[in-house]
């Protein structure tokens, strides 16, 4: 019989880390907090939510940023930092159940079906697993909790910053479909053009429309996908040990001119970063320098696993 009073929440949680980057500077440095802070120079690579709140965004230039907002204090990021902070976090995630699924150095997704008889319903979980959180790494977390995946991290972005959003079983889309089509995973800038120019909006919407209709705008793909989403259909379980997708290195370099062997150096650097991690997981190098917002080159080749320095990925 207990086992039926926790029916009306889902099982999985969504814990996502609010402005990770930028959190992290703001605990370690007392004079940050409360204050527009911006990690990157030439690229912004994370900010604040106060400097979020004057325009600034992940991925925008330093120049622009700057601009939105002069006030803002710049810091050069410290990956050291975030990937220590990230391991105390999924030691907590950890703690909390053993099904975990990282999705990148600050989400995840948690599944705490089974846990109910000792730790109490989902959101009690929940609860308790952003005060683990902020006590002992420092850091804010947002959490949502559903009956699926896709439903329990569209709660986690609705509830940012520091928030925590439980969606009721009876109640899914009833605060699903009022939400604006973008919150869909799949669509981006082009597929919202083309559903707003026929003044759909809303998830309500395209969950009305029908799959039909959907598959002459988008194509058969992409209608059964966001058709099977706009109804909360997500069958996907929380799977832990995930092989990671690909492994990645960036550095901001700005828009100053530089030369050639400016660029080498900075593209040995990245690489021999991602190879110290990949000799034992991937063997295709992917290069894509972005030249301008809307042009990019990209280049792939597959490398021995033996490969043992950066200039032989390079090569």
């Amino acid at each position: 019989m207990c086992e039926h009073l926790f029916v009306s929440e889902g099982t999985i949680l969504h814990a996502d880390l609010d402005a990770f980057y930028a959190s992290v500077e703001q605990r370690d440095n007392t004079r940050l907090r409360g204050r527009p802070v911006i990690v990157g120079g030439g690229v912004v690579l994370a900010a604040s939510y106060e400097a979020k709140a004057r325009g600034i965004r992940t991925a925008m230039g330093g120049y622009q940023a700057r601009r939105l907002c002069p006030q803002a204090i710049v810091v050069p990021p410290r990956m050291s930092a975030y990937s220590t902070a990230s391991k105390a976090v999924f030691e907590v995630f950890r703690r909390t159940t053993p099904v975990v699924e990282g999705l990148s150095i600050d989400e995840a997704f948690l599944d705490v079906s089974g846990l109910w008889r000792i730790c109490g319903p989902p959101s009690e979980i929940a609860a308790q697993l952003r005060r683990d959180v902020l006590r002992e790494v420092g850091l804010p977390i947002t959490v949502g909790v559903a009956r699926t995946k896709f439903l329990a991290k569209v709660a986690s972005a609705v509830a940012k910053p520091d928030g925590l959003l439980v969606v009721p079983v009876d109640g899914e889309l009833a605060f699903l479909h009022p939400l604006p089509v973008e919150r869909l995973w799949g669509v981006g800038p082009v597929t919202s053009a083309k559903l707003r120019e026929r003044r759909i909006t809303t998830v309500g919407q395209v969950a009305r429309l029908g799959e039909a209709a959907l598959v002459s705008m988008l194509g058969a793909g992409a209608a059964r996908h966001l058709f099977a989403l706009a109804n909360n259909r997500d069958p996907r379980p929380v799977r832990v040990g995930r092989r990671r997708g690909s492994i990645g290195a960036q550095r901001a370099l700005g828009r100053s001119p530089r030369s050639p062997a400016d660029l080498d150096a900075a593209l040995i650097g990245l690489v021999d970063r991602v190879t110290r991690r990949m000799r034992r997981a991937a063997r295709v190098t992917d290069v894509e320098p972005n030249r301008s917002r809307t042009a990019s080159t990209a280049r792939s080749r597959s490398i021995p696993l033996c490969a043992s320095n950066g200039r032989a990925s390079c090569s």
